[in-house]
């Protein structure tokens, strides 16, 4: 899953123009990560756990709480040597849209600023794949993309798209990131994708205020969540908010549930198809999902207001309205800052998180993110990528919010708000002991399409929780098709 990411958020597109123009009017895997044990994830979920109990509302970095930091943040120093591209262009595509796009467009104009280039960013339809093969047949590819599944940047290099990284990419990227993430950007052995934006996607947002009132604690476990769920309800405020009109959040759902109660092992079969949806592994995830998915007004607007509500709804809903907000909790990765930025509640105090509850031995570790490949191989596209690899590109992004790296070498303290820098420090802390979104492992067909595959198949289930039989062979009959087996 993407998202985010990585993320697959963002639907509207905007389109940035050309850094010259802007300046003239004063501008503007094919190998997953290597495999954790259980003690490793459990270890690293409760580093998460520690480190989210202990952030306050207000950080000491001089920022705000709701993702911003203030102008007069010292820019670091750089680390990474660029070449001269006075008079060349480029063009970079993602699906990225409003805060995330404006924040990466100023990565790239630092870029810009380091070596003469010009860059363009390119707003991508989703899924990407399908937005570039029309470029690309138009003879009028991007240079760079930001592919947001393991499995896109598979396709690229099976169509002969996608172009490996140059010694000086390849440099950056072994002394800045760890094997696993490494390892989840090569195709047969060859280094095809730089991760430069990550996502920690085992986090439940909750509204302070509700809490408060309802008399409501954080959760460890699944019972305790069902648990503070029903306090909340009792309350008079619904426990969850989901945004389901976007599939790739109800699949983020199910990978966290599914990788606690049945384990890495199977997490990994099932992620490449060796075992089959019809497992009863999958039975037992879709039937503890029901227990919320399917409980009566434990979700804001009903499973058909769900399907209606799009994941920026599904987190701004939450933390508006006052003492009487739509939900008291929302599910989603670290990037849920962005859209909480949108309204007055505060990081940290108003709106606060928990790792996502232990439902089988330990808590799950799920990761996303976005790749950065090169469709157009050169000078400049080779630099542009060892410049998103750097320290020096991280940090940029990392101040400005809404942002989490797998780049280990870069000072943390540039993230914005304590909130931030905890989870970030979380996840390089488990190094390779973590697994990536299943569904971004998936073919596009199955894990990275709107109203097809994993993602319509969990929002007919989200629709009607009682059919686990029916959603199973749904979704086993739609992987065998795309995984061909």
């Amino acid at each position: 899953m993407r998202t985010s990411s990585t993320m697959r958020t963002r639907r509207t597109v905007r389109k940035v123009t050309n850094r010259a123009a802007n300046r003239a009017a004063n501008r503007t895997v094919n190998k997953a990560a290597k495999r954790s044990t259980r003690a490793a994830a459990a270890l690293a979920a409760g580093a998460l756990a520690l480190s989210l109990t202990a952030c306050g509302g207000d950080d000491d970095n001089g920022s705000d709480d709701k993702g911003g930091q203030g102008d007069g943040a010292k820019q670091p120093a750089a680390t990474v040597t660029l070449p001269r591209l006075d008079g060349e262009s480029l063009e970079v595509a993602a699906v990225w849209t409003g805060a995330e796009q404006e924040n990466f467009t100023k990565v790239l104009e630092e870029f810009e600023k380091r070596t003469g280039a010009e860059v363009t960013f390119v707003p991508a339809q989703d899924p990407i794949i399908n937005f570039l093969g029309s470029k690309i047949a138009g003879g009028a590819p991007p240079d760079v993309a930001m592919l947001p599944q393991p499995g896109a940047i598979k396709q690229a290099v099976e169509k002969s798209w996608a172009k490996p990284l140059g010694a000086e990419a390849t440099k950056e990227l072994k002394e800045n990131y760890s094997q696993g993430w490494q390892d989840i950007g090569k195709v047969a052995g060859k280094q095809f994708g730089v991760y430069y934006k990550a996502a920690n996607k085992s986090l439940i947002w909750y509204n302070a205020q509700v809490f408060e009132n309802a008399g409501a604690a954080e959760p460890g476990t699944w019972d305790e969540l069902l648990t503070a769920a029903q306090t909340v309800y009792d309350s008079g405020v619904t426990p969850f908010s989901v945004g389901g009109a976007e599939g790739w959040t109800l699949t983020d759902w199910f990978e966290n549930v599914y990788l606690s109660q049945a384990g890495p092992e199977k997490y990994d079969q099932l992620a490449r198809h060796e075992i089959k949806w019809t497992d009863p592994s999958v039975k037992e995830a879709l039937t503890t999902l029901a227990e919320i998915w399917g409980k009566k007004d434990y979700v804001a607007g009903g499973a058909a207001g769900a399907l209606q509500t799009d994941f920026p709804a599904s987190v701004t809903q939450t933390f508006t309205g006052g003492d009487q907000p739509k939900a008291g909790m929302v599910y989603e990765g670290d990037f849920v800052q962005v859209n909480i930025g949108g309204t007055d509640a505060k990081v940290g105090t108003d709106a606060k998180v928990f790792p996502f509850p232990a439902v089988g031995d330990t808590a799950p570790v799920v990761s996303g993110g976005d790749a950065a490949v090169i469709l157009e191989d050169s000078k400049a596209s080779q630099a542009l990528v060892t410049w998103l690899a750097s320290p020096d590109a991280a940090a940029i992004h990392a101040k400005l919010g809404g942002y989490l790296s797998p780049n280990k070498s870069f000072d943390t303290s540039a993230y914005p708000n304590e909130v931030q820098k905890k989870i970030a420090e979380a996840l390089i802390a488990a190094g390779d002991d973590f697994r990536f979104d299943m569904s971004d492992q998936a073919p596009q067909a199955f894990g990275g399409t709107p109203g097809k595959g994993e993602w319509k198949a969990l929002q007919d289930f989200l629709k009607n929780p009682k059919d686990i039989a029916g959603a199973q062979q749904r979704l086993e009959a739609d992987a065998a098709a795309a995984y061909g087996n």
